[in-house]
């Protein structure tokens, strides 16, 4: 299964979407950071595929936008977000978690959060 982050631009520091404050936002050309970060990124339409060592990252480009979504398969690929997070100052959401993910200490929230969430679903089968 996929893990679905969020990433947010915001001057605000949001500790939870429901309180987030749209002022705040502000546009920023995700999409371009990211093609220019990982050089294996493979391009199919506005379709893209971020290529790591032991991850994929997948999202749509979008120009300038407050917001975007990626769809992560592995946990490194976290690490690798987190960096550009403190980087451009971005702040990532957890979606299947319903939280933000605390960039000093993911592994709070992370990876192993997420396998017990997927776990959990699968259990539900």
């Amino acid at each position: 299964m996929s893990w679905d982050i969020i990433l947010f631009n915001s001057k605000q520091k949001i500790k939870s979407v429901a309180d987030l404050d749209e002022n705040q936002l502000e546009p920023i050309d995700f999409s371009g950071i990211l093609e220019r970060s990982f050089p294996q990124t493979k391009f199919d339409g506005k379709h893209r595929e971020i290529i790591g060592a032991d991850f994929t990252i997948a999202f749509f480009a979008s120009g300038h936008s407050s917001n975007l979504m990626l769809t992560l398969h592995g946990e490194h690929g976290l690490y690798e977000l987190i960096g550009l997070a403190k980087k451009f100052n971005w702040q990532l959401y957890d979606s299947g978690l319903d939280a933000m993910i605390d960039l000093e200490n993911p592994e709070k929230n992370g990876f192993d959060n997420y396998k017990n969430y997927v776990a959990q679903i699968l259990r539900g089968r």
